[in-house]
């Protein structure tokens, strides 16, 4: 007699084979309607160290003592956006967040997730572990979520969207591909790598621009700027201003290490975020000139970035130590019909 006339009950589901069914249902697509409210969504994008998450959490700061309503997220695997921002305490992100209330049969609420400090909202997306996932359907999954707790509706004056240059599968990219902001800020430095992260992003931009998207490149913010002039340079030339320059200066170096706050109004370096918040509000967005490898190269000394170095072809006694007799090939070549 078989289990079913038995009246056995049928076995449950395993939780491994949930996940894999939840992981093979393609996500909804990205809401891209008109918010409520006159909101700047703006997406910041720069190289994995550059100092993004200090300059969103002093210019998110002081957004707020300007009498600005701020919503920063962080759009990091890393999930250290918001760190700066509550003095180094890790913030619940909404991936593990969602993933425990979906155990437990509850919903996430607002309080899960977004947190505030002296009129700053903020939140982190995060990530999964390494190889246990990927980053950019994590990011997917993260505004899925933020849709459903009602983000369109949300009356902010600025939404900021701390994301990895550096990554470029499809999720850390929806705010270019999918027009989920109205403009882009790159952060960079007086360095190649970073330089170029900034011109992939510039080129990101134009190439979703010519397939009819809107979102354009506000300008570039310089941090730990040394004064030896390539981001300037590389901005010039790609046509986007310079918002600010962050020198590279050991009190902001300190006091960044030991999670503070130096974007107040009456912090030394005050005025210098003030204006920053003043030009990320004004700058208008605008079609990028992304630059060849050749352009990159030729802001730095051709003894920095070995622009004389000739490339020599290796032959195939380099790679067997030994010259073997090339064989005619027995590819059957077919006449035209």
């Amino acid at each position: 007699m078989s289990n079913h006339q038995l009246g056995a009950t049928p076995q449950p589901v395993k939780f491994v084979d949930r996940l894999r069914q939840e992981a093979s249902q393609e996500p909804e697509p990205v809401h891209t309607g008109e918010v409520k409210k006159e909101t700047q969504i703006i997406a910041i994008y720069g190289k994995g160290g550059i100092g993004k998450s200090f300059t969103l959490a002093n210019l998110s700061y002081m957004m707020a003592q300007q009498g600005k309503k701020v919503l920063l997220i962080g759009c990091d695997p890393k999930s250290d956006t918001t760190s700066l921002l509550f003095g180094g305490k890790a913030c619940p992100t909404i991936i593990e967040t969602s993933s425990k209330k979906k155990l437990a049969g509850e919903a996430v609420q607002i309080g899960d997730v977004c947190f505030k400090r002296d009129g700053v909202y903020a939140m982190e997306l995060g990530g999964p572990e390494v190889g246990r996932g990927c980053g950019g359907r994590g990011i997917i999954h993260g505004f899925e979520t933020l849709e459903k707790l009602g983000f369109h509706d949300w009356g902010f004056d600025f939404v900021l969207l701390d994301f990895l240059g550096d990554v470029v599968c499809g999720g850390f990219g929806l705010p270019i591909a999918r027009d989920m902001c109205q403009k882009v800020i790159v952060v960079a430095s007086n360095d190649l790598q970073s330089l170029y992260v900034a011109n992939n992003v510039c080129s990101a931009v134009e190439y979703f621009r010519k397939l009819g998207g809107n979102v354009g490149v506000a300008g570039m913010v310089i941090n730990k700027d040394d004064g030896t002039g390539e981001a300037q340079a590389f901005a010039g030339n790609a046509g986007i201003p310079v918002l600010a320059a962050i020198p590279a200066n050991e009190d902001i170096r300190r006091k960044s290490a030991s999670y503070e706050i130096i974007g107040t109004p009456d912090s030394t370096w005050g005025p210098l975020f003030a204006e920053l918040a003043q030009n990320v509000a004004d700058a208008p967005p605008v079609r990028p000139k992304p630059q060849t490898q050749d352009e990159l190269l030729g802001l730095f000394s051709a003894d920095t970035v070995g622009r004389n170095v000739v490339l020599e072809p290796a032959t195939t006694f380099d790679m067997m130590g030994r010259h073997d007799v090339v064989k005619p090939t027995l590819e059957v070549v077919y006449d035209e019909a």
